[in-house]
């Protein structure tokens, strides 16, 4: 079963405020993208990006790309999706995950245990209380959705993605090599079969990182933004189970140490080639169609301009 490709965005626009968003959200819209799918790390929160978007576009698909399964209830987590699905007549998703210990345990004081299991209970009793029925401790929705919106799973490795084809209707990756998109896509499906659905059935969503430099003027930038992921601990697991463990170990340890400067340095560049779009509209194109030839079937653009240049790259980078 092959799921038609969409085009969509990350949101909010770094260096741009919330309430002058509107025009960015209302230009990509008439321009052809699909989604607007937020994240959620240290600026903003993953839902007011989306309620904003949702009174100043009609037909665009509006995701949490993710929200965390630790830090907001499953009741609370509820809330929040009826609320955006009320507000945009149906078109959210809400995508969930288990984030990481630095932002579950350092920042928000609350321990990261078991992420697996977490994931998989909140979203079982996601789909029971936005289903208008009865979740843990009575908790029940003063008005339940008309139609439930769909649940996707935030995942980096073998279980988590098999967990996201099991019980998401899509799951969300990140960070992904374009050498390994099989082996990431692949376990996605076998969670699929293993839960008795149709292979293929469900989106896989990634996010992507593009920069409008040929990749030679991007690598430090790069470099940067690639260290500051990959040695938080689930990204640094991640990287290892994808087969770049040795590619990985000298930046880790010089970040570890204390030394970024040199962890920079270490930041391996066939791995960064392999994770960034670097070059022109038409060179940016060219390489996101490898990866969605391999099966990602929603490709969320992040693009890493000033944001003076956002306009005319959204546009340039439009379906």
């Amino acid at each position: 079963m092959a799921l038609p490709i969409r085009w969509a965005l990350t949101v909010p626009f770094n260096g741009v405020s919330l309430r002058d968003h509107r025009a960015l959200l209302e230009g990509a819209e008439t321009v052809g993208y699909d989604d607007f799918w937020s994240g959620e790390t240290a600026g903003p929160d993953g839902f007011t990006p989306l309620a904003l978007a949702a009174s100043w576009t009609d037909r665009m698909r509006l995701g949490t790309g993710v929200v965390n399964a630790f830090t907001r209830g499953p009741a609370v987590l509820a809330q929040h999706a009826a609320a955006l699905q009320d507000a945009s007549g149906g078109r959210f998703c809400l995508g969930i995950g288990s984030s990481s210990n630095v932002i579950v345990e350092r920042w928000n004081q609350i321990p990261f245990e078991k992420p697996l299991t977490r994931v998989r209970e909140t979203v079982e009793i996601l789909r029971t209380v936005l289903a208008g029925e009865r979740g843990p401790g009575g908790f029940k929705l003063e008005t339940p959705p008309e139609k439930p919106p769909p649940i996707y799973v935030a995942a980096l490795r073998a279980r988590m993605l098999r967990l996201g084809g099991a019980v998401g209707d899509g799951t969300f990756v990140n960070f992904l090599p374009l050498v390994n998109v099989e082996q990431v896509v692949s376990e996605i499906r076998a969670g699929e079969r293993e839960a008795g659905k149709q292979p293929g059935s469900s989106d896989v969503v990634c996010r992507f990182f593009c920069i409008p430099q040929p990749a030679a003027e991007a690598m430090s930038l790069a470099r940067w933004m690639f260290a500051a992921y990959a040695t938080v601990p689930v990204y640094e697991a991640y990287f290892r189970w994808l087969g770049w463990g040795e590619a990985i170990d000298p930046m880790v340890e010089a970040w570890r140490a204390g030394d970024r400067q040199r962890a920079l340095e270490a930041a391996p560049e066939e791995l960064i080639q392999e994770i960034f779009i670097f070059g022109d509209a038409g060179e940016q194109k060219l390489r996101l169609a490898e990866f969605t030839e391999n099966g990602i079937t929603t490709a969320v653009l992040t693009p890493i301009c000033p944001p003076e240049e956002l306009a005319g790259m959204i546009d340039a980078l439009a379906p």
